[in-house]
C-alpha cells in the first residue's frame, strides 16, 4: 500500500478516522472494512509495524528480532487510506485532527488508539542506564536483543528486573525475560552464581491464586529474590546501582547490578494528554470512555480502545482483541442510526513464559478473578508445553494473517 503523505495546509475528510496504526488501529480498520464501511483512514507515521508480544522472546533468546517486524504498508488492510503523518491535536468542536505536517483531517467518527508511551525519563538515571552497556528491556524493540546478549554472556553477578506500577501494557510481560534467562543460566550451569532480583509494585506476584501458585513455584525453582510492594526509585548507571523503594514502610534499599532489565512507567502519548479527551484529573492522559461500549462519555462521535483507553481491564493484546469486536459492532450500529448494544466484559489475558518451553496461561477480568474462555482452563493455568507452542508459534501467525485483517 502506498501511503498518503499530506502537504502542509492540506485538508481531508473521512467518515471514520483512526489515530494509530498498531494492533488496535489496523485490526479495527480490517474489521470495519469487513463490515462494508467504505471511507476509513488510519493515521500512522511509522513505516514499520511491530508485534510486541515477541519482544519478551527476543529478550529471552527464543526469537529473532526480524520475526517481530513487518512493513506498515504490508499489514494495512486493502481499501483503507493510510495517512503517514503524526497526530498532534484533536479539536472536538470542529471534529478535526491536526497533523505534524501542518495539515488537518476532519471526521464523522474518530477512533483514538495511538497506544501507550514508555516514560523512560520519569525515573532518574533510567534512560541513561538503558543507553549504557548494562541495560536492556523487552519494552523497546531495539533494547530486546541487547537484553538477550547481556543475559547470554553473563556467567556470574547480579541481575535486577523491575516491574512498574500500572497502568502498563501487559505489565506481567516484565517477568517473562527473567524466567527465560534463568532457564538459560540453569542449562549453562551458572544459575547458582547469579543473584536474580525482581522488584514488583504489587503485594503478590500476580494477583490470582492459581497463577501465583505456579509463578511462585518457578520463582523458588530458579532461586529468584522477589521484593514485593517495591518500585524502582532511581538508577546510577555509572556506579551500576538501583534504589528500590518499598511502599509498605517507605524504606529504600540500594542494590548493585551487573545487568539491569527495566520496564518503565507508562502513560498516554504527550499530545493526547493536552487534549480534552482524557477525563479531568486523569494523570495518565488516557481517553475517557464508557468501559463497556468504548464510546467517549462526553463526545459521542469519539471512540477509543487498546492501551490509550481508560478502560478497567489490564492492558493486553487479548483484551484489545475483545475490544476490537465490541467497538466495531457498536460503531457500525451508530452509523446505521441504531444504539450501541455490544458490551466489553473487561476480559484480559497474559501468557507467562516460565521456561524455554513452557507457559502459565492466565485469563481474568478487571478484578483479577478467573475469566476462562477455553474449556479446561485450570489445566492451562498450570505450566504446560502446549501453551508455549500456542504462544510462541501459533499466535504470531494468527496475528499477522488473521487479527490484523479483522478476522480473529
Amino acid at each position: 500500500m502506498v501511503p498518503v503523505i499530506p502537504a502542509p495546509g492540506e485538508k481531508r475528510h473521512h467518515q471514520v478516522l483512526i489515530i494509530g496504526g498498531g494492533n488496535a488501529g489496523v485490526s479495527l480498520a480490517g474489521r470495519l472494512k469487513r463490515y462494508r464501511l467504505k471511507d476509513i483512514a488510519v493515521i500512522e507515521p511509522r513505516s514499520r509495524h511491530l508485534y510486541q508480544p515477541l519482544f519478551s522472546h527476543i529478550a529471552g533468546g527464543t526469537a529473532d528480532a526480524f520475526e517481530a517486524v513487518r512493513l506498515q504498508s504490508a499489514v494495512m488492510p486493502r481499501g483503507i487510506t493510510w495517512i503517514q503523518d503524526k497526530a498532534t491535536d484533536v479539536s472536538t468542536e470542529s471534529s478535526t485532527v491536526l497533523l505534524e505536517s501542518g495539515s488537518a483531517v476532519t471526521y464523522d467518527h474518530l477512533v483514538v488508539c495511538p497506544g501507550i508511551q514508555n516514560d523512560w525519563t520519569a525515573i532518574p538515571g533510567l534512560k541513561e542506564a538503558m543507553e549504557g552497556p548494562y541495560g536492556g528491556s523487552n519494552y523497546e524493540y531495539e533494547l530486546a536483543p541487547k537484553a538477550w546478549k547481556l543475559f547470554r554472556d553473563l556467567t556470574s553477578g547480579t541481575v535486577v528486573f523491575t516491574q512498574p506500577p500500572g497502568p502498563a501494557s501487559c505489565d506481567g510481560a516484565a517477568q517473562k525475560p527473567m524466567y527465560l534467562a534463568c532457564d538459560h543460566w540453569r542449562r549453562q550451569g551458572v544459575l547458582k552464581d547469579i543473584r536474580v532480583v525482581l522488584a514488583v509494585s504489587t503485594p503478590t506476584i500476580f494477583g490470582m491464586e492459581i497463577i501465583d501458585e505456579e509463578l511462585n513455584r518457578k520463582i523458588d525453582e530458579y532461586g529468584i529474590e522477589v521484593h514485593y510492594s517495591t518500585r524502582l526509585e532511581s538508577v546510577d548507571p555509572e556506579a551500576r546501582t538501583v534504589v528500590l523503594r518499598r511502599s509498605t514502610d517507605d524504606t529504600t534499599e540500594t542494590i548493585g547490578y551487573d545487568v539491569l532489565h527495566a520496564v518503565p512507567p507508562q502513560s498516554a502519548p504527550e499530545w493526547l494528554k493536552s487534549t480534552d479527551l482524557p477525563a479531568p484529573g486523569n494523570r495518565g492522559g488516557f481517553v475517557e470512555v464508557d468501559p463497556v461500549i468504548l464510546r467517549h462519555t462526553r463526545f459521542p462521535t469519539i471512540w477509543s480502545l487498546g492501551d490509550a483507553a481508560s478502560t478497567l481491564n489490564s492492558k493486553s493484546g487479548a483484551a484489545l482483541r475483545m475490544q476490537t469486536k465490541v467497538l466495531a459492532k457498536n460503531l457500525k450500529a451508530v452509523l446505521k442510526g441504531k444504539k450501541p448494544t455490544s458490551k466489553y466484559n473487561h476480559y484480559s489475558a497474559c501468557p507467562f513464559v516460565v521456561s524455554r518451553k513452557t507457559v502459565v496461561f492466565s485469563e481474568f477480568d478487571d478484578k483479577y478473578s478467573p475469566m476462562p474462555t477455553v474449556p479446561g482452563w485450570k489445566n492451562l493455568a498450570r505450566e504446560r508445553r502446549s501453551t508455549f507452542i500456542v504462544e510462541r508459534v501459533v499466535l504470531p501467525k494468527v496475528y499477522w494473517n488473521l487479527i490484523l485483517k479483522g478476522r480473529a
